[in-house]
């Protein structure tokens, strides 16, 4: 069993930053795929960034040239450099790690860490 706890998240004005980190109680297989998605009240969970098994990264347009996701060398923890922040961006930060092949049975998510963009 792999547990996931997020933190970084806070309150911050538009145009500020905030980084996310995602650490992971335990190595994550190349053979997942690292993702952090986010969640409004009464809106749809988005998918915001992916680190698939490639190591290529991948945003939702709406976050592309804002965001970078990264991870560290062990594949322990993995981040997300929130840039230029908007209203809109304000959400629940979640990470998830689930198999490439296999997302049904090996699937983990963390809590997740607010973010709040505001004055």
């Amino acid at each position: 069993q792999v547990q996931l706890v997020e933190s970084g998240g806070g309150l911050v004005q538009p145009g500020g930053s905030l980084r996310l980190s995602c650490a992971a109680s335990r190595h994550i297989s190349s053979l997942y795929i690292m993702c952090w998605y986010r969640q409004a009240p009464g809106k749809e969970r988005e998918l915001v960034a992916t680190i698939d098994t490639a190591g290529r990264t991948n945003y939702a347009e709406s976050v592309k040239g804002r965001f970078t996701m990264s991870t560290d060398s062990t594949r322990n923890t993995w981040y997300l450099q929130l840039n230029s922040l908007e209203p809109g961006d304000t959400a629940l930060y979640m990470c998830n790690a689930r198999h490439q092949w296999r997302p049904a049975q090996f699937n983990y998510w963390g809590h997740g860490t607010q973010v709040t963009v505001s004055r």
